[in-house]
């Protein structure tokens, strides 16, 4: 019965991401263009997210400011969910909603994305955050999923959204993992050329 249920997680992440393959792929490549326009004009990456969201958020930034599979030269991330004095100082001193939104208008510049992660579209900090991004004249690229929530709302024609069309959260966020893990590649093919195949560009795996 267990390796049944196990069997079947594998079978319905795999069929979600097939379907993502052909509904998604378009807005990724948006995304990926507008985050390799921002890194290469002299602007930066400010991704936020909460709990497991966070956690991607963070593995993003990483691997721009490192590198994705391939050596190059260093790109400008930064994770908000990382600096635990900032995030429990802005919510002794303030409010929770204001933990990703002060830091944008602190960080953010006109030219710079904002990458917002959250599975409903209804986290409250993160609508902030998206609300600070636009008064900064940054490009917001949302990762949700079901609907999109209330985030959608927000948004504007210049944004991109990238809405994964399903509502249970733990295979929203493996697309999520895999829509970032798109954008580096993407962002990484457009700076350094195609590799000859997905795997022989492997310099030092992981």
């Amino acid at each position: 019965m267990l390796l049944q249920r196990i069997q079947q997680q594998f079978i319905d992440s795999a069929d979600l991401k097939y379907q993502c393959a052909q509904s998604l792929a378009p807005v990724v490549e948006a995304a990926t263009s507008a985050v390799l326009a921002s890194v290469t004009g002299g602007g930066k990456v400010l991704s936020c997210g909460n709990g497991a969201s966070a956690a991607a958020a963070q593995h993003f930034a990483a691997s721009f400011i490192g590198r994705y599979e391939r050596e190059r030269p260093e790109l400008a991330a930064f994770s908000l969910s990382a600096d635990a004095a900032v995030l429990t100082g802005l919510v002794n001193d303030f409010d929770v909603r204001a933990v990703f939104a002060r830091q944008v208008r602190a960080l953010g510049q006109a030219g710079d994305v904002l990458l917002a992660l959250s599975t409903s579209g209804n986290s409250q900090n993160i609508l902030s955050a998206v609300e600070a991004a636009h008064e900064r004249d940054m490009t917001v690229v949302a990762l949700t999923g079901a609907r999109g929530g209330r985030l959608t709302q927000l948004l504007r024609d210049t944004d991109v959204h990238i809405c994964v069309p399903h509502d249970v959260p733990a295979r929203i966020l493996e697309v999520h993992h895999l829509v970032l893990h798109c954008i580096c590649d993407g962002v990484d093919a457009q700076l350094l050329g195609l590799p000859e195949t997905l795997s022989n560009e492997l310099e030092n795996p992981k």
